[in-house]
């Protein structure tokens, strides 16, 4: 049995890293690690082929050779699965598909022969089976939610690590809040499950030994689900796995309620750690009420980022306009707050409401949803009528974006993070990558670019006030490149 596992194509997006990417010579941000979890989880006798689109294109040689294809995709992802799935149609390849697009809404895809849903661990083992057997059915859901410790190291083998600037890793599903826009705990659940210490390091183990020495991304949701057995299990093993390594550091996803625990803070910095994603959403009680964003009411946002930085992590922050208790003049505070908080990386995304959240449920009883959920944060569309209107909202969005991604605001912002955060304690390795990028943006930046002022001078002053983060400094001016190409094809 050829088996041909397909990963569709991203559009342009914050997220995509598109135009940064080019600097360091890559090709995608991430590989498909829910694919190559499937992979693990398939027979061995199984001949196996991986296509991401996102790095090789889908020849029609891989498609002849397949048996059947696997597609997995998250709903962003849409344009180009249904094109995938499409061309699989017109030559009578059978197509199983599973991921968050598909588990959210099965009923849009009619045409897939076999849908895979919710976790693959549960619901995989029941199809192959039905498979083994001549009777495979359309449609596999779980009851429950899997049990991690069961869950295969993915088949890494399967692609080309040079074509990706950074490894993905998973420790835990689920989340304990309850955002009323999120779908992560439609998903996974409310109870953080988490794979073991020895699972995390032989998983590390497999992507160093396959000579990677650079970013790798803990993909959990929330990554401080359970905050003791990080502090008693998880990261003691990290530190003590990283003493003969080179090279690898950690970023991940995280409640802002990471700003509480010192302890926990400079256990991850102390494992690796030197980033972290955090909802911030808004800065207003009231939008943060509305959307049942508990961890962030009710405290000093702005102190807590400071806090996180001044622990030696980089905030970056996810923020959301367009909730029904928004006004016009949340336009400017979210542009004050991101500016003042130095979070240089602010993904600003206008409110969508994704299928099976209770928002979704919400506002299509009041018929406010008017088109399919998309999961782009740069389209210029919702799938809801906002109160405000959707033009204001359009407008004021763009306002945010026009300001914070300005050469002028964003250099500041740069450096007003770059005096909060606490320099590593160790050197970072001056490789090839990071040496191509800073000849790459030397010229693109600081001779071609209109922001070559602020490039040279936030480089100036960096090697005077902040020296030991040059590096740093070099790979946010490249972000703040990507965006202001997004802004300007997008958004503006």
């Amino acid at each position: 049995m050829n088996v041909l596992l397909i990963y569709p194509k991203f559009p342009d997006t914050f997220w995509s890293f598109s135009y940064a990417l080019r600097f360091i010579g890559k090709k995608a941000a991430y590989p498909p690690l829910g694919l190559l979890t499937v992979a693990a989880l398939l027979p061995e006798q199984f001949q196996q082929r991986l296509v991401d689109v996102n790095v090789d294109c889908l020849t029609d040689d891989d498609l002849s050779w397949a048996d059947m294809a696997f597609i997995g995709a998250m709903a962003i992802q849409r344009d180009s699965a249904e094109q995938i799935i499409t061309r699989c149609r017109q030559i009578g390849l059978k197509v199983i598909a599973g991921g968050p697009l598909f588990t959210a809404e099965p009923d849009r895809f009619a045409e897939v022969d076999h849908l895979v849903l919710d976790e693959a661990e549960c619901t995989l083992p029941s199809f192959l089976e039905d498979l083994e057997k001549g009777r495979p059915k359309k449609i596999y859901r779980a009851s429950g939610f899997c049990n991690l410790h069961h869950s295969p190291i993915p088949c890494w083998n399967l692609i080309r690590m040079k074509k990706y600037a950074s490894m993905s890793i998973q420790f835990s599903r689920g989340c304990p809040f309850n955002c009323e826009f999120c779908n992560v705990t439609i998903l996974f659940g409310h109870r953080a499950r988490m794979k073991t210490p020895r699972q995390v390091i032989a998983e590390l183990d497999r992507i160093y030994d396959a000579g990677w020495r650079s970013n790798i991304f803990f993909v959990d949701d929330n990554f401080i689900g359970n905050k003791q057995y990080l502090k008693t299990h998880l990261l003691p093993a990290l530190i003590e796995w990283r003493k003969d390594k080179k090279g690898c550091v950690f970023f991940t996803e995280a409640s802002i309620n990471l700003a509480d625990d010192p302890e926990l803070l400079d256990l991850m910095v102390q494992a690796g750690f030197d980033a972290v994603f955090i909802g911030i959403e808004s800065p207003d009680e009231a939008s943060l009420t509305e959307c049942r964003k508990t961890q962030n009411k009710n405290r000093d946002l702005l102190h807590n980022v400071k806090t996180i930085q001044r622990a030696g992590l980089q905030v970056m922050g996810g923020f959301i306009v367009g909730f029904d208790s928004d006004t016009p003049s949340t336009f400017q505070r979210q542009i004050d707050f991101i500016q003042k908080s130095g979070i240089v990386t602010a993904m600003v995304g206008m409110l969508q409401a994704p299928p099976g959240t209770r928002l979704f449920d919400r506002l299509q009883m009041e018929n406010r949803v008017v088109r399919a959920f998309s999961g782009d944060n740069v389209d210029g569309r919702t799938n809801i009528i906002p109160q405000m209107g959707i033009d204001r909202l359009l407008d004021g969005y763009r306002s945010i974006m026009k300001q914070i991604y300005s050469p002028h605001n964003f250099y500041r912002r740069v450096r007003n993070f770059l005096i909060e955060l606490k320099a590593p304690d160790i050197t970072i390795p001056l490789d090839f990558r990071r040496l191509l990028a800073f000849f790459h943006s030397g010229f693109c930046l600081g001779i071609l670019g209109k922001e070559r002022f602020q490039y040279w001078y936030l480089l100036l002053w960096t090697l005077i006030r902040r020296p030991r983060l040059m590096p740093v400094a070099v790979t946010l001016s490249i972000y703040g490149y990507h965006y202001r190409r997004i802004c300007e094809l997008y958004i503006y």
